[in-house]
């Protein structure tokens, strides 16, 4: 179990503290909710996870495998809806991964990302389309 402490320090922002390891980030609200845009948002953290997840798993599979897909690079677009209640609409992933790899093995790590915690942690209301690129 993991322990996130958060507390909040006025202006929209919060400064948050990962239990185990005593590492801190900051949050504030967007600008297009009330906020200054300084730093990342609560909603692009989930955005965050969700690409470092991918990531994360992949690297987990790649190692198990014995192949490399360091430099590997993903960019997650967030979208939020245009009407009350304000959640996330979308998370469009796009993950490229710059080593000529067989069939097999991205079939593998496609469905290793497509499997990360956060993945099948989000509602299924939000659309997460993931598009590959290879080599």
């Amino acid at each position: 179990m993991v322990t996130i402490q958060a507390e909040y320090q006025g202006e929209l922002h919060c400064k948050a503290v990962h239990g185990p390891s005593g590492a801190e980030l900051n949050t504030d609200a967007p600008v297009d909710n009330q906020g200054r845009g300084e730093t990342f948002s609560p909603t692009d953290l989930v955005a965050t996870a969700l690409g470092t997840c991918m990531l994360t798993v992949m690297g987990i599979l790649a190692r198990t495998l014995a192949i490399d897909i360091s430099g590997s690079r993903v960019s997650v677009e967030k979208e939020m809806t245009s009407r009350a209640p304000r959640r996330i609409q979308s998370l469009k992933v796009r993950i490229h991964v710059p080593h000529a790899l067989s069939p097999e093995n991205k079939q593998k790590l496609e469905r290793a990302a497509h499997a990360c915690p956060v993945h099948k942690s989000l509602h299924p209301d939000i659309q997460m389309p993931v598009e590959f690129t290879w080599g």
